[in-house]
């Protein structure tokens, strides 16, 4: 139970992720649905239904705790500095934090990538994972491929750095 609410947010991004751009209207009126772009489908990846692959990846609470401040600080840049990284590669499409009163779920990663294997080198290559403070699980994941257009929208409505 706990898994499905920790990836509940993600599955109301994809929705409202699918409707956006609809009015009322289009949203019952089947003839103006179809705004297929080609061009922009093949850009992102997009099969014949607008979806396409990726590695979902739930960060958990690992075993290490480091108490020293100045440390924690500079494994978190570098945790901030890696999904950069990825996202300028095109490999990160999405990631966020978790507000979990327990303190178990962290976060979540989603990874377009074309395998498992490389899924799991890209999470152990974040260095809250390498440092033990951030465990994690991952699922393969088929969602819409208009989630490859976040990295692009995201700094349009972004007013401040991480």
């Amino acid at each position: 139970m706990r898994r499905v609410l920790a990836i509940l947010p993600l599955f109301v991004l994809i929705f409202a992720l699918q409707i956006v751009g609809q009015t009322p209207d289009e949203s019952t009126d089947k003839s103006k649905q179809s705004r297929f772009d080609p061009e922009l489908a093949k850009k992102v990846g997009a099969d014949d239904y607008g979806m396409r692959s990726y590695f979902f990846v739930l960060l958990k609470t690992g075993k290490t705790q480091i108490e020293d401040e100045k440390e924690r600080s500079k494994v978190f840049a570098g945790h901030f500095a890696n999904m950069k990284r990825l996202a300028g590669e095109g490999k990160l499409v999405l990631a966020g934090p978790y507000s979990d009163p327990k303190g178990i779920w962290r976060g979540m990663f989603v990874f377009s990538v074309a395998n498992l294997e490389e899924a799991t080198k890209l999470a152990e290559s974040d260095p809250a994972v390498a440092a033990g403070v951030f465990d994690f699980e991952i699922v393969p994941f088929y969602a819409s491929a208009g989630l490859m257009l976040v990295n692009e929208i995201h700094p349009t409505v972004q007013k401040k750095q991480f």
